[in-house]
């Protein structure tokens, strides 16, 4: 574990060394609120919870997400420095575990910046604080889920904003795939069986399970295995590039 978590703090000081993670932190801490109290009219639904907020937060975090993870492997491989880490003793998985899991503590302190709100409700009224934080854990989950698919496809490209674009376009399509009109549109297409299948590869399915408040096994299994599809293709596509590079 100590390649990994050498790696892991060397992406955090990269991270809090340019504008980028201040830039983010505050932008998410201005744009989850605003989408709660704008958009869900957080303080005209006469209840004391937090729905608003996670009502919108797999919109914003599909967007946030990959522009956190967009930098991980395509700026490596833009300044260079990737034949450096592939050529070190740190071993691939602890370099893709490191990178992840500094953008995930990245991600939780700007999920942690909300927390005010909830810290609101409990003064206002008498929420289910229960049911808020499993939203929470919902919401951290999803998040490495994005941030790990975002980290893969960084790994394509050695330019920033294609990566960005691309881990866009796989975190919008998991997301919607379970919406009733994208289910009604391939049934009219495809088997049913098919759209069934497809409707339980919902990432917005499965949060709002825990948005709810219902903590579920196959929900945790789900968003794991999310995590790890996303680390294990960012670790073949790197470990590709170097093959391709001898």
């Amino acid at each position: 574990m100590t390649p990994m978590i050498a790696v892991l703090r060397r992406e955090l000081a990269a991270y809090f060394e340019t504008p980028l993670a201040y830039v983010f932190l505050v932008v998410f801490a201005v744009a989850a609120p605003s989408f709660a109290w704008q958009v869900g009219r957080l303080f005209q639904t006469g209840r004391a919870d937090l729905a608003p907020l996670f009502d919108y937060m797999p919109w914003l975090l599909l967007v946030l997400m990959p522009a956190l993870a967009m930098r991980a492997w395509a700026e490596e491989r833009d300044s260079g420095t990737l034949e450096m880490l592939l050529a070190s003793p740190i071993p691939l998985w602890a370099a893709a575990g490191g990178k992840f899991l500094a953008a995930w503590c990245v991600a939780a302190l700007a999920i942690a910046l909300t927390l005010p709100m909830w810290i609101a409700m409990n003064y206002l009224g008498d929420p289910d604080n229960a049911a808020i934080a499993t939203a929470y854990i919902g919401t951290l989950l999803l998040a490495g889920g994005y941030l790990a698919l975002g980290q893969a496809l960084s790994a394509v490209t050695g330019n920033q904003v294609v990566a960005f674009v691309l881990a866009v376009g796989a975190c919008f399509l998991i997301t919607i795939a379970g919406l009733p009109f994208v289910l009604e549109a391939l049934s009219a297409r495809l088997p049913g069986a098919f759209a069934e299948a497809l409707a339980e590869l919902s990432a917005l399915a499965r949060f709002d399970s825990l948005r709810r408040g219902v903590l579920s096994v196959e929900d945790l299994v789900y968003f794991f295995s999310l995590i790890g599809l996303g680390l294990s293709l960012a670790i073949t596509l790197v470990d590709t590039h170097r093959g391709g590079g001898r």
